[in-house]
């Protein structure tokens, strides 16, 4: 969040930050009257403590003197200023749980070399890589659900009986790819100096509150029940809808030391999120599911140095495309695209040419996002309670938290499926990868199983 001293003395850039990014139903003249009756409280309420200090402190000394009618007269007092200062705490306590409420949904301002507009429409492509050599592709590309499907590497059926609509299984060559996929990430980001992390998955309202998924996105998240049977009468816990949640919590309410900055840590986490379908774009594939696999890279590092680090982050998630020789792009979000918690963001959108949904390059195709890189400056590390020391005689100051999808598995096994596809419908494996799965270099897929196969063929 933003800090309340912020608030008070830049009201203007909170209205515009409010506007830019689109954000509805905060009346900000509203949080700053609560604001500022919560201090004349705090500020009356110090008042009358002092004077009943005061007055009690006579008590004593009146009867002492043998004065008791003075001394009945400032118990009184006291018992008044005790009931009055109770009134008082009481009110105070009710409004800063209210205005802690109201700050939670003010958004960050942009950092100022964020593009200002109203929507998606509004962001701006910074580059593209990988287009000047594009390998020679079948006409048409097979769209990954139906190749999936034909090379019984993907079994969507068999996932929605299990689970419900929005899973899937990968299977055989599929998941071998799969887990070649997020070794590979992890080794790569091993090379750039990040720390594993193997984090737990479920992750309480803390921590989502931490890193700003709460209240923001409690819609898309699923909350575990109370589940007795576990030691829990009321849990009080989600499935992680990302790494970054756990990760940047691990340090919540510590103080890092300079000398520990930059810190990079990287976790592989299956992901759970209820926008199978969203808006109506995906019915088919494994592009918008409940859960997928990834990898993210969190940073904690020192305020002066957190946006020269985001072009880091950025080229470091990038890398992971140009190892394996996927045509991407990267995007500048505008700030009506961003969320309440970023300061400057990037898309990665890696190219998948077997689906015409969205526009894409001259020859087709369409973009996939694999990996927002962000920075959110002190936003979640004011949440958090994430705060280092510049030097030890020092007072400890907030630092600024960034991470970035290292990346999104599934999008990406979409992106080498259809780009790496031959006209005999098989799939070429991107040579990074192969190590990683014995050396093989070809997905040529398996024969079905079970009697609905009977009589369909099996593969020679």
């Amino acid at each position: 969040m933003i800090s309340r001293q912020f608030l008070r003395e830049h009201p203007d850039r909170v209205r515009e930050a409010i506007e830019r990014k689109g954000v509805e139903g905060i009346d900000l003249d509203k949080v700053l009257a609560v604001d500022e009756r919560w201090r004349e409280l705090k500020a009356r309420g110090d008042e009358l403590r002092h004077e009943r200090n005061e007055v009690s402190s006579r008590i004593g000394e009146l009867k002492s003197a043998g004065r008791d009618e003075e001394a009945d007269e400032a118990i009184s007092r006291s018992q008044e200023l005790k009931a009055d200062l109770e009134g008082i705490e009481a009110e105070a306590t009710d409004l800063e749980a209210d205005l802690e409420a109201r700050l939670l949904r003010l958004p960050l301002p942009a950092h100022k070399s964020v593009p200002v507009g109203e929507d998606e429409s509004d962001n701006t492509e910074r580059y593209r890589v990988g287009f000047d050599d594009i390998r020679e592709l079948p006409d048409p590309v097979v769209p990954h659900y139906d190749l999936g499907e034909e090379l019984e590497i993907i079994d969507f059926e068999r996932g929605a009986k299990v689970a419900g609509g929005g899973f899937y299984f990968t299977k055989g060559e599929g998941a071998r790819l799969e887990h070649a996929l997020i070794q590979f990430m992890l080794s790569l980001h091993r090379e750039q100096g990040y720390l594993d992390l193997f984090p737990p998955i479920p992750v309480n309202s803390r921590s989502m509150r931490g890193t700003g998924q709460l209240p923001e996105f409690n819609e898309d998240a699923y909350r575990v029940g109370g589940d007795e049977f576990a030691g829990y009468d009321d849990a009080d816990l989600w499935l992680c809808p990302t790494a970054e949640v756990p990760v940047t919590n691990m340090y919540a309410e510590e103080v890092l030391l300079d000398d520990d900055l930059p810190v990079k840590h990287q976790a592989y986490t299956p992901n759970f999120r209820r926008e199978a379908g969203e808006h109506g774009t995906e019915t088919r594939g494994i592009v918008r599911v409940h859960q997928f696999n990834k990898v993210e890279l969190v940073n904690f590092v020192r305020p002066e140095g957190s946006f020269d680090r985001l072009e880091g982050l950025l080229d470091e998630a990038e890398a992971v495309l140009r190892r394996l020789d996927l045509p991407y792009r990267v995007i500048e979000i505008c700030t009506g695209d961003m969320g309440l918690k970023h300061a400057k963001q990037y898309d990665i959108e890696v190219w998948a040419p077997g689906d015409d949904m969205a526009e894409g390059p001259e020859v087709g195709g369409r973009w996939l996002e694999v990996s927002s890189a962000s920075n959110f400056a002190d936003y979640q590390a004011r949440r958090a309670g994430l705060r280092y020391r510049p030097e030890r005689h020092e007072s400890a100051e907030y630092l600024h938290t960034l991470n970035a999808s290292g990346l999104a598995v599934p999008r990406v096994l979409v992106a080498i499926m259809e780009y790496y596809q031959n006209p005999d419908g098989t799939v070429e494996i991107p040579e990074p990868l192969r190590p990683y799965m014995d050396g093989q270099e070809l997905i040529e897929g398996h024969d079905p199983v079970g009697e609905s196969a009977v009589g369909a063929g099996r593969r020679e």
